[in-house]
């Protein structure tokens, strides 16, 4: 399906404006980080206490949650089915001193129970998460993304040049620190479903510059002579409509999640939309350029 037929717009001419504006909101988001002591990391990353609790039929979700934010700070609800058919609650807070778990404890076995006189409830486990394995996730959760980040530099460099793939990966950087940025912009916690976005929109960006990348070694391969910079406009040109479908569905899919999924997905769809329009430009607009702008540079150096 062909939504731009013969289109020829000047993309690399309009380049500046975008890259602008990545800079503005690195900078936003560097100085966010700066001022937040660095990015506010879920209770899996910085230790806490996480409660399981089963009940035989829908729970109240929103009233645990309202009466838990009344009385706990960074206090989290979550809704899950377990395997016997019933319905499951996590609620997870941090713990400031390991000698308040029984509190803890009490308070949030009141809250549940003031919706439910006669309680048919049943504490499943409770469970702690120590300091020493939020680190551990963290640093796992990093090994992660750099590893993928470098496998994909690694398939780049073999499959078309180096330069693309140090194009790609720049591309790529671009886009999760600019979302990671939003994220402590917005005060908005990292959790590891918010990781798990993290790494989809690394591959789902790489993926979009890899399609772009792949027509510009074609068309290059056809007409060897052209300018770089010619060439570059005419496959980003030739790869819109694809771009345009692939990343608008993925979006309205994002924005309803974001809209319609409640607190539980919101990170997680948060992040999706903000790397899916971030990740789509910086395809167009920042790896492109990056090729034509060390081409300009290597000529002018064996001129010299």
């Amino acid at each position: 399906m062909e939504l731009f037929k013969n289109a020829r717009f000047d993309f690399l001419g309009r380049k500046w404006p975008f890259i602008a504006a990545s800079l503005v909101f690195m900078l936003a988001g560097l100085v966010s980080l700066i001022v937040r002591g660095g990015p506010r990391y879920g209770v899996e990353f910085r230790g806490g206490a996480v409660m399981q609790v089963r009940w035989p039929d829908a729970p109240p979700i929103e009233h645990i949650r309202s009466t838990l934010a009344a009385r706990l700070s960074g206090v989290s609800v979550v809704a899950a089915h377990d395997l016997a058919g019933g319905d499951e609650v996590l609620i997870s807070t941090p713990v400031q001193d390991a000698r308040d778990l029984s509190t803890l404890r009490e308070t949030i076995h009141s809250a549940l129970a003031r919706y439910d006189s006669e309680p048919h409830w049943q504490i499943r486990s409770f469970e702690v998460i120590g300091p020493q394995i939020g680190a551990d996730l963290r640093r796992q959760a990093m090994a992660a993304t750099v590893c993928a980040s470098a496998g994909m530099l690694a398939y780049l460099a073999w499959r078309f040049e180096w330069v693309y793939g140090v194009a790609a990966v720049v591309a790529v950087i671009h886009d999760t620190f600019i979302t990671v940025g939003l994220f402590s912009l917005a005060n908005k916690e990292i959790t590891l479903t918010v990781v798990a976005a993290l790494l989809t929109l690394i591959g789902y960006s790489m993926n979009d510059t890899i399609v772009v990348f792949d027509r510009i070694r074609e068309n290059r391969n056809l007409t060897p002579r052209e300018p770089l910079a010619a060439i570059v406009n005419r496959s980003i040109n030739q790869t819109l409509s694809r771009t345009v479908l692939t990343s608008g569905l993925t979006l309205l899919a994002a924005l309803s999640l974001l809209a319609l999924g409640g607190p539980v997905l919101h990170g997680f769809s948060f992040a999706l939309v903000a790397g899916i329009v971030v990740g789509t430009y910086s395809s167009i607009f920042i790896a492109s350029p990056i090729l034509v702008a060390w081409e300009g540079r290597s000529r002018r150096g064996g001129a010299r």
